[in-house]
């Protein structure tokens, strides 16, 4: 990983759109500081389009569509994305499984988490549950003590175990049923909303992420960015950033916002 600072002066030149990470890449300490809403309006008011790319719930992703100064945001690691068209006030959600699917899918989810507890009885879903439509979120250090690495691998492997699919962010353990990912999502995304191909976007695109699960974000793409808290990381990562900023959360992105904007 190279310091953003050190980059050249042109390097973002061809980047029209900016995918990020939420949790601990745009916020800091567990909030929003006022520094990444500055960088997000900046980045929208400059022309550039920004993606949320999280595993946040529904609830919370619905509400960032319309009120956050994005282009759209793509949830629970990939399930679906959500564009607010905000001259005809109405909400595009496009979803990777049906209605029916999805209480197929959650009926599993709901039996392996039984599992889970039955093991480790301590073992919380996270505060933001309530808000999901395709995953089970499982708090390992959000709300709750921080739970070993050990514990979290074995969860891990008994969703994997039951046919799900899991991955570790910052915060959460995040399971769901069938093969998408964020990168999946995004990519259709940028085609069915924007006409831009993968190849183009493989010139378009940063990334800007903090945690393993980005991995394959910052494998696909070659412009992309880690934030300062990512380096405790780097040895689990499958894949590593191009970048990595000085500072941490949404200071970080601020930095990236202003590289991208020449400012």
């Amino acid at each position: 990983m190279q310091l953003l600072a050190s980059a050249g002066l042109n390097v973002f030149d061809s980047v029209d759109f900016v995918l990020t990470d939420l949790d601990d890449t745009v916020t800091l300490d567990g909030a929003l500081p006022a520094a990444s809403y500055v960088a997000l309006e900046a980045l929208q008011d400059a022309g550039k389009k920004v993606v949320i790319v999280t595993g946040r719930p529904a609830g919370w992703c619905d509400l960032m569509a319309r009120f956050f100064p994005v282009s759209a945001v793509v949830g629970e690691n990939g399930a679906f994305y959500f564009r607010y068209d905000r001259p005809a006030r109405t909400m595009r959600r496009v979803f990777q499984r049906t209605d029916a699917e999805r209480a197929v899918d959650r009926k599993r989810l709901d039996e392996i988490f039984l599992r889970v507890v039955d093991r480790y009885p301590d073992v919380q879903l996270s505060a933001d549950q309530a808000y999901r439509i395709s995953d089970l979120a499982v708090d390992f250090c959000e709300d709750v003590p921080r739970l070993s690495g050990e514990i979290i691998h074995d969860i891990v492997g008994m969703f994997e175990e039951g046919g799900a699919t899991a991955k570790v962010s910052s915060i959460h353990v995040n399971a769901w049923i069938g093969a998408f990912s964020k990168l999946e999502m995004s990519l259709r995304l940028l085609w069915d909303e924007f006409g831009v191909d993968g190849d183009s976007a493989l010139s378009r695109v940063v990334y800007v992420g903090d945690s393993p699960n980005d991995a394959p974000m910052f494998a696909h793409f070659p412009l992309t960015v880690g934030v300062a808290n990512i380096l405790p990381f780097a040895e689990l990562m499958t894949a590593q950033p191009r970048f990595v900023t000085e500072r941490p959360g949404g200071l970080g992105f601020a930095e990236v916002a202003s590289r991208v904007l020449k400012v």
